[in-house]
C-alpha cells in the first residue's frame, strides 16, 4: 500500500503559482477571444454563419476530451501531462494568432480545446496529489477556485485591453508568454509524487463514447442558441448525446479498466459537488452573457471600460474563496459554505432583475457583482476541493477532469438556455409594444427597453438555477470539517477499497 502521508515537496507553494497561471490561461480563454471576435471576423473575412465556430470549436474538444484528458495524466503522469498540455496549448494559440484565413482559426482553436482538456485535469490534480494537509489543501484550492472562478472576468478585461491597444491577435499570442513561464516552472519547481500513475490499458470504447457523447450534448445546447430548441438539429444531439452517455455509463460499470470508474462520481460528497459546480455554471455565466451586452450596448461602455467594470467580483471571488471559505473549511462542514454562497449569488441575480435602462453601474450592478463573486469563492473552493478528496491517486487525473467537465457542460448548458429565454423574452416585449412606436427614437428606446426586459427575465431563470445549486449542496454534501486527518484517512480508505477491488459506497 502507498504511504498515505508521503513527505511533503518543501517547493510545493512556488508549484501552485505556476500551476494557477496555467489554469488562468485555459479559464479565460473562453472569453478572451468572444472580445476580439468582432476584430478577427473583420480582418479575415469571416461569415456570420461561421462566427460561432469560432467559440463552438474550442468548446467541442475541449468538453469531448476532457476525460480522456484526465485519464491520461494518470497514465503518463500529470507534470508530463501538464507540459504537453502547455506547449501544445500555445503552438496552437501562436497558430491562431497567425491565422490567414477562417479554416485556420478554427484549426487552431480545436487545437487549443484539445489540449486544453489534457492540460486543466493535470493541473487540478497535481494539487490534489501534492497538498494532502488538510489546512494547505484548503489554502491551495482557495488560491485555484479563486482563479478557477474569477478567470473569466479577467478573460474580458485581458481581451478588451489586448484588442483596443494592440491586436485581436495578441489575445492568442498572449498564451503563449503564459505558457513559458509555466513550463519553466514545471521544469525547475513542480515534482510528482511518486506512485501517483494508472498503468492499466485505455479504455477504448469509453473514450469513444465520453468523448462523442460530451461533444455531441455541448453542440447540442450551441444549436439550441441559433437555432431553437425545436430544431432538428438541436433535438438530434441532444438526444444522441443522452444514447452515447447512456451507453458510457453502462460499459463504465462493466469494465475492467474503466476510463471513469463510477466510484469516482458515485460518492456522495464528489457526486454532490460536481452536481453543484455544474448547476452554479450554468446559472453564473448569465452575468457575463447579458451584462457585456447592458454596459456596452445600453449604457455604451466601451469594451475596456466593460471589462474592468466585472472587477469587483474577481475581487469578491478572491475574497470568498481566499479569506473566508479557506479560513472556514477546516471548521465546519463544506455544505455551511457552499449552500450559503450559492444562494448569494442567486441574491445577486434578484439584484441584477432590477437593472433599467436608465440605470446606473453603482446601483444595481456593482452590488450584484460583489454578491456574485463572493458567493461562487464559497461554492468553488470547497467544492473543487471535495470533488477530488480521497481518491486514489491513479484516480485523481479523471477526478479532475470531472470538475472541468461540469463547467464546461454547464457553461453550455446557461449559454444556450438563459440566451433562448432572454430572446424570447425580448422578442415577446417588442411585440406588445410595437403599437406605441411613432418615429425613429422609439423603435430606439424599444429595442433597448426589450433588450433589458429579456436580461432581467433571464435573471429570474439564473436566481432560481442557482437556487438549486444552494439546494443541491445542502442535500448532497455531507463532508464534515475538512480539517485533522481527513484527508491522509479518506486517502487511506481508497487505497484500502481498491486493494479489496470494491467500489466504496456512498458517505453516509
Amino acid at each position: 500500500m502507498t504511504d498515505p502521508t508521503p513527505t511533503l515537496d518543501p517547493r510545493r507553494w512556488r508549484a501552485l503559482g505556476f500551476i494557477a497561471l496555467a489554469q488562468l490561461m485555459v479559464v479565460l480563454d473562453g472569453t478572451i477571444v468572444n472580445i476580439a471576435l468582432p476584430s478577427a471576423q473583420h480582418d479575415l473575412g469571416i461569415s456570420d454563419a461561421n462566427r460561432q465556430w469560432v467559440v463552438t470549436a474550442y468548446a467541442l474538444a475541449f468538453g469531448g476530451l476532457l476525460l480522456f484528458g484526465g485519464r491520461i495524466s494518470d497514465r503518463w503522469g500529470r507534470r508530463r501531462a501538464f507540459m504537453v498540455g502547455l506547449i501544445g496549448f500555445a503552438a496552437a494559440s501562436a497558430l491562431g494568432g497567425a491565422a490567414v484565413n477562417t479554416g485556420m482559426l478554427l484549426g487552431a482553436r480545436a487545437l487549443q480545446g484539445a489540449f486544453g482538456a489534457i492540460l486543466a485535469p493535470a493541473a487540478l490534480s497535481l494539487l490534489a496529489v501534492m497538498f494532502t494537509q488538510p489546512r494547505e489543501r484548503a489554502k491551495a484550492f482557495g488560491i485555484y477556485g479563486a482563479i478557477s472562478g474569477g478567470g473569466a472576468a479577467i478573460g474580458l478585461i485581458l481581451g478588451g485591453l489586448l484588442t483596443e491597444y494592440a491586436d485581436w491577435r495578441w489575445t492568442l499570442y498572449v498564451n503563449v508568454l503564459f505558457a513559458v513561464v509555466a513550463v519553466a516552472g514545471a521544469v525547475f519547481v513542480i515534482k510528482e509524487p511518486e506512485g501517483a500513475r494508472h498503468t492499466t490499458r485505455l479504455d477504448i470504447p469509453g473514450i469513444v463514447l465520453a468523448g462523442t457523447g460530451l461533444a455531441s450534448l455541448v453542440y447540442g445546447f450551441s444549436k439550441a442558441e441559433t437555432d431553437g430548441w425545436s430544431s432538428a438539429g438541436t433535438l438530434g444531439f441532444i438526444i444522441a448525446a443522452v444514447v452515447l452517455l447512456a451507453a458510457f455509463v453502462v460499459v463504465q460499470s462493466r469494465g475492467r479498466s474503466p476510463l471513469l470508474p463510477l466510484r469516482v462520481v458515485l460518492d456522495r460528497n464528489r457526486g454532490g459537488a460536481y452536481l453543484t459546480i455544474g448547476i452554479s455554471v450554468v446559472g453564473m455565466f448569465g452575468a457575463f452573457l447579458f451584462l457585456t451586452y447592458y454596459l456596452q450596448v445600453v449604457l455604451h461602455y466601451s469594451p475596456v471600460t466593460s471589462g474592468f467594470a466585472f472587477l469587483p467580483m474577481v475581487v469578491g471571488m478572491m475574497l470568498g474563496a481566499t479569506q473566508v471559505a479557506v479560513r472556514l473549511l477546516p471548521k465546519v462542514p463544506a455544505r455551511f459554505l457552499m449552500a450559503p454562497g450559492a444562494f448569494l449569488a442567486a441574491g445577486a441575480m434578484l439584484v441584477l432583475t432590477q437593472i433599467s435602462v436608465g440605470g446606473s453601474y453603482a446601483t444595481h450592478v456593482l452590488p450584484a457583482l460583489l454578491m456574485l463573486g463572493f458567493g461562487m469563492g464559497l461554492v468553488f473552493m470547497p467544492a473543487m476541493n471535495l470533488a477530488t478528496l480521497g481518491v486514489q491517486r491513479q484516480d485523481a487525473g479523471v477526478a479532475s477532469a470531472m470538475v472541468s467537465t461540469s463547467q464546461q457542460v454547464g457553461g453550455a448548458i446557461g449559454t444556450s438556455l438563459l440566451s433562448t429565454v432572454a430572446n424570447s423574452a425580448t422578442a415577446g416585449y417588442a411585440k406588445g409594444h410595437a403599437s406605441a412606436v411613432r418615429s425613429a427614437a422609439d423603435a430606439a428606446a424599444l429595442k433597448s427597453s426589450a433588450m433589458v426586459h429579456g436580461f432581467t427575465t433571464a435573471y429570474w431563470v439564473a436566481a432560481g438555477l442557482l437556487a438549486l445549486a444552494g439546494l443541491s449542496a445542502a442535500v448532497l454534501v455531507n463532508a464534515r470539517p475538512l480539517g485533522g486527518h481527513q484527508v491522509e484517512s479518506d486517502s487511506k480508505a481508497a487505497e484500502a477499497a481498491e486493494e479489496q477491488e470494491t467500489v466504496p459506497t456512498l458517505a453516509h
